[in-house]
């Protein structure tokens, strides 16, 4: 908890975003339903933060295309003060893990995390 509300925390890559790799267009999309997810927490009030293992501009930057308005941008790593983490992987970051559904998952990530473009 964060100020005495539940803290929630969403990835960027592969859960408020899909890749073009993995759409086969030209430019990263929306990911419209974990945005409602986010956007649902959001309005009940939640402490919600935007993370990425790519860094806290990168997180910022999407946050700010997809206009979802964090309480707070960080670099995506486990903490205590975590209650919920949404992400498309396995992952222990939170009390509570929650894994979103990835889109063609058979398809490498490898070259599109090295040539990410905002």
């Amino acid at each position: 908890m964060i100020n005495n509300k539940l803290a929630i925390s969403f990835d960027i890559d592969d859960t408020l975003i899909v890749p073009s790799i993995a759409t086969g267009l030209d430019i990263d999309t929306p990911n419209y339903e974990t945005i409602a997810v986010y956007k649902y927490f959001q309005n009940q009030g939640y402490y919600m933060i935007l993370w990425s293992g790519s860094g806290t501009d990168w997180a910022k930057r999407w946050g700010e295309k997809l206009g979802l308005q964090p309480d707070e941008i960080r670099i995506k790593e486990k903490n205590d003060d975590i209650d919920i983490a949404f992400d498309d992987c396995e992952v222990d970051l939170a009390k509570v893990n929650i894994r979103v559904k990835r889109l063609n998952n058979s398809i490498s990530r490898k070259d599109w995390n090295k040539n990410k473009k905002i």
